[in-house]
Formats: structure tokens, sequence, C-alpha cells
């Protein structure tokens, strides 16, 4: 077991670079440091993943020889080097030698020398470095989203990577059933925790800096939660009203269909997705807000039994997608997204679509909502489910955003908001 900070960084990295998701490796990688240095081991993750398409190809200049494939520890250590020197505060030297320090935790004293050498040139040889890179490579993006950003948002492509590189802000949304969003903000105030009022969201509050959930006054109490400002969005722009029957079609891990509860709680609610281990988050998030909500195991693209025969007044559509919206909190995208899965989420969106079509009633609205900026996903998606769809009509979005061809697009934003796409449908009495 890895005690060593920065090794046990790379062997979460590592895990990454193998295929594997950062949000199930990092949980058992902080289990390996004390609570002083978790913060350490996860900006060491986080900044060392989003800054990767800038990393690796300098890393390659500076080694003679690739790594082995049972070396992608320290190929990891070695990223994360780079990381320490090109993005953080953190002295140079203190870089290198804590860097060259983590390989004896990981069991590879052999790798000492190579880590001191290939750190030492970098600090000599950075200027030139650069000077080598693709734009993609400067920008910190894979060549294809690199590409695609670029074609779809030709004007906004610089900030959207831009604000891909940097840390989200934490968001909280104020449970309205146990006081308003100004109250919420005076009591943070008391708890010498800074922070702001949102601008689109009417209980959206922004944290000048992360905390601990722990330290949130009444958090375990259903005071409030953590989500993004944009997907708060998403159960106003729904729209569900007293005595309707609604459906959160892809609903882990729960945060949309709990706030829809928190601004109607006399709906009837069915919470379902696919995936049964992430509907414990979904039951998790009702028992702490106590709210009510029917969880169901389900995929949206073929509905189960159960639901074939309800119909439901509202759905809800946070359709699986390529988050590309969202990079910032989900660095991992940028290894782990490939060009053509891009063609494979819209069939699978389409599907899903389709599959729950059946389920509104006639004059029942359905949002559709993807965390990605890729038009691919987005407007792409919806013109073909309307072209195929006699009965459903789009609806105009009230939001502030982007306004394209089949919905509203909400862009990353430094300091703001994340990257989401709403489009909103109704079915023809």
């Amino acid at each position: 077991m890895a005690t060593d900070t920065r090794a046990a960084a790379a062997l979460a990295i590592a895990g990454v670079l193998e295929g594997g998701s950062l949000n199930q490796l990092l949980p058992a990688a902080l289990e390996t440091v004390g609570a002083r240095d978790r913060g350490l081991l996860q900006q060491l993750c986080y900044g060392t993943l989003r800054y990767y398409p800038r990393l690796q190809p300098q890393l390659q200049q500076l080694l003679s020889k690739p790594l082995k494939n049972r070396d992608r520890d320290i190929e990891a250590l070695l990223l994360l080097g780079l990381y320490q020197l090109e993005e953080t505060r953190v002295p140079d030297h203190a870089a290198v030698a804590a860097t060259v320090a983590a390989t004896r935790a990981l069991n590879k004293v052999w790798a000492k020398g190579l880590c001191n050498a290939v750190l030492r040139s970098y600090l000599r040889q950075r200027e030139e470095l650069v000077r080598k890179l693709s734009p993609a490579a400067v920008a910190a993006h894979p060549d294809w989203l690199f590409e695609a950003l670029q074609r779809d948002w030709p004007e906004q492509a610089a900030a959207i990577m831009a604000a891909n590189n940097e840390q989200p802000p934490m968001v909280l949304r104020v449970n309205r059933r146990h006081g308003s969003r100004e109250a919420y903000l005076e009591t943070l105030a008391a708890a010498d925790i800074a922070a702001t009022a949102g601008q689109l969201a009417p209980e959206a509050i922004y944290l000048q800096q992360p905390v601990d959930v722990a330290a949130l006054p009444g958090f375990a109490a259903g005071w409030a939660s953590v989500q993004d400002e944009a997907a708060q969005l998403a159960a106003h722009l729904l729209g569900a009203r007293a005595g309707e029957r609604v459906l959160d079609a892809c609903a882990a891990p729960g945060g949309k269909a709990c706030h829809l509860l928190e601004l109607e709680p006399a709906i009837a609610l069915t919470a379902m997705d696919v995936d049964a281990s992430r509907l414990q988050r979904v039951r998790d998030n009702l028992q702490r807000l106590t709210l009510q909500a029917e969880v169901l195991q389900g995929n949206a693209a073929a509905p189960p039994a159960p639901l074939q025969e309800q119909r439901f007044d509202r759905i809800l559509v946070d359709a699986p997608c390529s988050a590309s919206g969202v990079i910032r909190r989900h660095p991992d995208v940028k290894l782990l997204r490939r060009e053509d899965d891009i063609a494979a989420l819209a069939a699978q969106q389409q599907w899903i679509l389709q599959g729950l079509w059946p389920l509104l009633r006639p004059g029942g609205s359905l949002l559709y909502v993807t965390c990605s900026v890729l038009e691919a996903e987005n407007s792409a998606v919806v013109q073909r489910f309307l072209a195929a769809t006699g009965d459903a009509a789009l609806e105009p979005v009230a939001l502030p955003g982007e306004q394209r061809t089949h919905g509203v697009q909400l862009l990353p934003a430094s300091g703001g908001p994340d990257g989401l796409f709403f489009s909103l449908l109704q079915r023809r009495r």
C-alpha cells in the first residue's frame, strides 16, 4: 500500500492510462494517505489528467525510448512531475525531489535516476519543448476534440478550452424547503465560508473555495446539496406541477430528481437508471433530503415492463453523453473518450428518446439534457428525432445561452456554470 502522496497519485493516474475511471480509482487512492495529504493527491490527479494532452507529448520528447507497459506507474509519476513544474506553485527543486523520492514507494528505485534526469531536462528545455507542440496539445485537448470544438464553436472554442482547463467552482443548491438562499448565504457567512449567489438558478450558491461537505451548515439535515448551476436549471425547465406523474429516466446520482421534489413535493416521481449500483446514490440522496420517490432499475431505451403501461406528464432525460461540457470536473474524459464514441453515443441518445416517447402522455413535455457541447449529440439528435416522430413538437426554452436550431446551449464558463444542452419537446394531443 502506497503512503507517499505522489506515489498514490501516480498509481491512480496509471489506472486511468490503462482505461480506468478516475471516479472509481480515486477513493481507494485517498484511503492510502493521511487526511492532510488528500487535497494534494486530488490536485495531482485532476491536474495531471487535465493537462495530459500537453504533458504527454513533452514527455515523449524527453524520453530516449518509450517506457514499457508494466511501468505505467513511472510514466504517470513523470507526468505528475511535469504537471507540478508547469502548473503549480511548488518550488522546482521541491517538486523534483519529491517526485524522485516517490520511486521508492513504488518499489522502483531503478527509476530514480530516470525521473531526476527527465524532470531536470524539462527545466532546461521547456521553451523548446512547447514550440514543438501542436495547437491542440498547447490547448491541452486531444486532437479530435480540439477539431470538433473549432468546427462547432469557431468563435468560442478558445474560451471553452480555457474553461475546461480550470478547476471548477464548488456550487451548492439551497433546499428552499428549509429556507431561502439569502438566509443560507448568511449562515455560510457566519461559518466563515465565503460565497455568492448564482446568476441563473435561484437556488445556486458559489463557494469562493471548495470545502468538505461536512463543514457545510445543515448539510446532513438536507439544507443544501452540491450541484452545478447549469444542472440546477433542468428541474426549473421541466416545470413539474403538483399531482403530475414525472419520470427521471437517467436519474443517478439523483441530483435532478431530488431538486424536482424540493421544488414540488406533491409530484409522483419515478427515478430510473440502468446502473443498479449507482441507484444507491439516488436512494442515499433521497434519504438525506427526506424525499420520496419510486426508485427503479431500467434501460431508458427499452423501458421495463412496470413502465410500459404507464403515462407520465413530464419526462426528464439526462442522456449519457461525451461529457465534453464538464471536462473540468472529469478530466479523464480527455484520455478515455475517442472520436468514434460520439456517433455511438448519438445513436444511443436517439434510442433513448424513441424508447421513452410512448410513455409520455399527449400534451406532456420531455426535457432532453446532455452535458455535452457537441452538436452531434445535441441539436442533431433532436432534429433526427423530430423528423422521425410525427407527434413531437419543439418548445422554446426560456434560458439565456447560445441559441441552437433545436435547443439552448450553455457553454462552460470560467468561474461559472458547466456546459449543458437543453431541448424541450411536447407530445401533440
